[in-house]
């Protein structure tokens, strides 16, 4: 028992929390160890009672627990802006990634030959490998003990990306070359041997897409599960919002190349090939170095384990099958509000960002405006500077939306540990104090500000988006239309931070509740109460003094029963199966809609024209719209984070504080 007490003790890391169930339970069957009980678990909110049956504890005293110590606890250090830029650094050469196949990769497949319908196919490889991969990985990694546990992931994931680049880059090459080492045709004018070598690079281009996305996902969960690993949980916002940062830059850098004339380059041009074969270079070459950054700057926390078994693929499916099962509620809800934000999102980035089929908003705009069905290149161009404008707009909102959730170190005092009424004591001295600080500089006193909840901004940016899809209906022109797609940057720098902060904050909540059970302290004569998870605030002096009454007053006790824990890893890639599932049924309802919308008899004599005559994107995206409004309403249905309960419960203190000391100060005038 005392080796269990020991390793719980020590353990930094919040996917320790029995990753494997199965093989915890050997280790955990004792039940004569409290401590050893909560190593195999956490208290999820949904099991959080209070016990009547308790004695009342007077001037009970709480083990101090302030924010700012957290990361002491669990052994993290707090992080520099150096340090979170490093830490996201590979967020953004794995999108510099995502933006060969996102931006180039249609046009690319058909120059080969590959028909409409197949080339459609082939984007199955995004929702596929996301269902796959992320929680796989997650899985994986977090039955891992050693301190390279995501970085091996991501060393190898990016070892995967740069061949399935260089497989794009030179597929055509490639096939040729093996067409004549297994003799394929007489030569080069043999058209057995042209029809051959096209085959097998469209085969080679395919497969080198799905590993991309396999790859990529691979690389992309890693790198969250690693700031998950090294954040401590006051800084998890702002390292999720680097990581949108990131996103967004690489965003502006992987279209900028693709802007420019990399033939020009006089190192590029000695590649040969075309400017697709140019830019899947410059992306290795960014990847690699950008992802070498992360992890040569990033020191994982050691884990220890109580006992070391091997698992296998199956386990690893049985483990992911009880995270789903077993899933907190506050988690839950989370995910459930990502399945309306992304039938919301999955409209936009197909058809306003990707060039599936040459259909895009910008190009049937284009054709309303202009009377006539436009240039193919032309329409291509016009929407990928609005999609340029797209991700500046997400940049700058990916800088600035932040500061609105910035958190008052005033609201994140040291809890001390009194009774209510020795803290309100020593509240209003703290006033007090600031109080005549102000006066002797000659400025007005005030509280600190209650920054904005991450649900708030979640569901702003959900309804913003919404707005601007309904929008649509007023758009006649390519500059109007430019214009919407940019402001919707200021909703994806909202989805691409927001959910992902909250999701890690919970987790780190989770854990910080298993470690503040009674029966896990040394000292049973003290208790600390802690916040439900799932707890919302009612007012800020009943739920948010973290305090149950009896009828008599006098306070009782929460007992926590334990549940069933998941790792980090795999919480995060079960919060991406929320993310890619709704791309399935996008896919079915934009199908459904452009055949009522789109369809229209054919002419005899008429060519059939591209955008002219065509509204079903716009419609999609309208459908999307109604599924962001949606997906609002349930974001504010979200609970808070720990974090921002605490400061709630703290600004509610100091408010009650000013006004005593306010009716004091009537009293002796």
């Amino acid at each position: 028992m005392a080796s269990s007490m020991a390793s719980s003790a020590v353990d930094p890391d919040p996917t320790t929390q029995i990753a494997w169930p199965s093989g915890r339970k050997a280790a955990g069957a004792s039940s004569a160890s409290p401590t050893s009980d909560l190593h195999g678990s956490y208290a999820s909110e949904s099991h959080l009672e209070v016990n009547p049956r308790v004695e009342p504890v007077k001037n009970t005293r709480r083990i101090p627990h302030p924010p700012q110590d957290d990361a002491k606890l669990q052994g993290l250090k707090p992080l520099t802006k150096w340090n979170l830029f490093t830490l996201s650094l590979g967020m953004a050469g794995a999108q510099v990634a995502w933006t060969v196949e996102l931006g180039y990769g249609t046009p690319f497949l058909l120059d080969l030959g590959l028909s409409e319908q197949l080339t459609s196919l082939v984007w199955l490889a995004g929702p596929i490998s996301g269902l796959i991969a992320q929680p796989v990985i997650g899985a994986i990694s977090d039955s891992s003990s050693s301190r390279y546990r995501r970085r091996f992931w991501i060393g190898w994931s990016t070892v995967v990306l740069v061949f399935a680049c260089l497989a794009l880059a030179y597929a055509q090459d490639a096939a040729s070359v093996l067409v004549d080492i297994f003799g394929g045709g007489v030569g080069d004018w043999d058209p057995k041997r042209l029809s051959e070598a096209k085959q097998l690079a469209i085969g080679i281009a395919i497969t080198a897409f799905y590993l991309l996305d396999f790859a990529l996902n691979a690389l992309q969960a890693s790198l969250r599960n690693l700031l998950l690993d090294v954040t401590p949980p006051e800084q998890l916002s702002a390292g999720n919002a680097w990581h949108g940062r990131m996103t967004h830059a690489g965003n502006i850098i992987g279209f900028g190349f693709g802007f420019m004339n990399l033939a020009g380059w006089p190192v590029l041009r000695m590649l040969g090939g075309s400017q697709f074969r140019k830019f899947c270079v410059v992306g290795i070459v960014i990847l690699v170095v950008t992802v070498w950054v992360t992890c040569w700057t990033q020191d994982e926390p050691l884990r220890k384990f109580e006992s070391k078994e091997e698992s296998g693929i199956r386990e690893v499916l049985k483990n992911i099958r009880t995270a789903i099962l077993k899933l907190p509620k506050s988690i839950q809800k989370v995910c459930f509000v990502q399945i309306f934000a992304f039938m919301a999102w999955f409209p936009f980035l197909f058809y306003a960002l990707r060039d599936i089929s040459r259909t895009t908003y910008i190009g049937q705009v284009m054709a309303y405006q202009d009377k006539t069905d436009p240039d193919v290149d032309v329409a291509t161009r016009a929407g990928n500077f609005a999609l340029l404008m797209y991700s500046l707009v997400a940049v700058v909102a990916g800088s600035l939306l932040p500061e609105l959730t910035k958190r008052d170190e005033r609201l994140l005092e040291p809890d001390e540990g009194e009774d209510e009424e020795r803290e309100l004591a020593r509240i209003q001295r703290t006033v007090t104090r600031w109080k005549a600080e102000a006066r002797s500089k000659g400025k007005s006193f005030r509280l600190p500000r209650l920054p904005f909840c991450l649900r708030d901004i979640w569901s702003f940016g959900l309804a913003l988006y919404g707005v601007i899809s309904f929008c649509t209906f007023f758009i006649e022109t390519v500059t109007q239309a430019t214009v919407a797609v940019a402001l919707i940057g200021i909703c994806w720098a909202v989805a691409v931070w927001a959910p992902f902060a909250m999701i890690m904050e919970f987790l780190k909540e989770i854990e910080d509740s298993a470690n503040d059970d009674p029966s896990n302290q040394r000292d049973n004569t003290r208790n600390r109460s802690t916040s439900p998870p799932d707890t919302d605030d009612v007012t800020e002096r009943t739920a948010l003094l973290e305090r149950q009454h009896t009828p008599e007053g006098d306070m009782t006790r929460l007992h926590v029963k334990p549940a069933q824990s998941v790792a980090g890893g795999t919480v995060l890639g079960i919060h991406n199966l929320a993310i890619v599932f709704p791309q399935f049924i996008v896919s079915l309802v934009a199908s459904l809609i452009f055949r009522i919308v789109d369809q229209s008899p054919a002419v005899v004599g008429e060519p059939e024209t591209i955008y002219l005559g065509k509204n079903g994107v716009a419609w999609v995206l309208r459908f999307g719209g109604l599924s962001a409004f949606l997906g609002a309403i349930f974001a504010r249905l979200t609970p808070t984070t720990k974090q921002e309960r605490r400061m709630r419960r703290q600004l509610g203190l100091m408010r009650e504080a000013l006004q005593t000391l306010q009716e004091s100060s009537v009293h002796h005038d």
